[in-house]
């Protein structure tokens, strides 16, 4: 009977250890789950830097877009018709963006002012959910001058423009992307993007 009981003594021993050793294991298993993943960020090809004139003989002006890019005139703007024949957007399919272009022919002094207002209401709107803004003035000899607005964080539109002559032309362009990514691994496509706006505006010039 006492060699039964050691024998019991041992087997409950081996038992409890065995239990310690499966609790340990899920334990790590638990703590492994909870861990945080490292994020990951989508893998993006940059077609190469290459550009060609803007051809819409429905515009009064010329500049310079990126030749992986497509010109698509609007023809519905808030199931009307565009208030002018030169709205067109800037596609760049391998981004998933565009850039948005209207052009307002400017028939008085007020009319300048009312569309200069509208750009600052629109940016506004999206400054809402901006983690950061900038405003850079334009001024180039050639009477090109505007504004560019640059946003950060969960925005619609990182870079919004105008250019205008004060007299007789007013062009809008807003950039959009239509990836639902974070913003985060967006900064690197929004920065390739910026480099085309940039060589727009360098590039531009009215044709009268």
């Amino acid at each position: 009977m006492k060699g039964a009981h050691i024998s019991y003594l041992y087997s409950m021993k081996e038992f409890f250890l065995l239990c310690m050793v499966l609790v340990f294991i899920l334990a790590c298993k638990e703590e492994q789950a909870l861990m945080p993943k490292p994020r990951m960020y989508p893998r993006i090809e940059f077609p190469e830097k290459v550009y060609k004139e803007f051809v819409n003989t429905d515009c009064d002006f010329s500049f310079q877009i990126p030749a992986y890019s497509q010109i698509e005139k609007e023809t519905k703007f808030f199931e009307e018709e565009p208030l002018h024949p030169c709205w067109f957007d800037i596609n760049i399919p391998q981004l998933n963006g565009k850039i948005h272009c209207s052009y307002f022919p400017i028939n008085s002094k007020k009319e300048f002012e009312g569309l200069v207002e509208d750009a600052y209401e629109f940016i506004s709107k999206h400054n809402q959910k901006a983690n950061y803004r900038d405003e850079v003035v334009i001024q180039k000899p050639n009477n090109v001058s505007g504004l560019i607005f640059e946003m950060s964080g969960d925005v619609a539109t990182p870079v919004q423009f105008f250019l205008t002559d004060s007299t007789s032309h007013y062009l809008r362009g807003s950039v959009y992307f239509y990836s639902q990514v974070d913003p985060d691994s967006m900064a690197v496509v929004y920065d390739f993007v910026k480099e085309d706006v940039a060589k727009l505006i360098e590039t531009f010039e009215w044709n009268d």
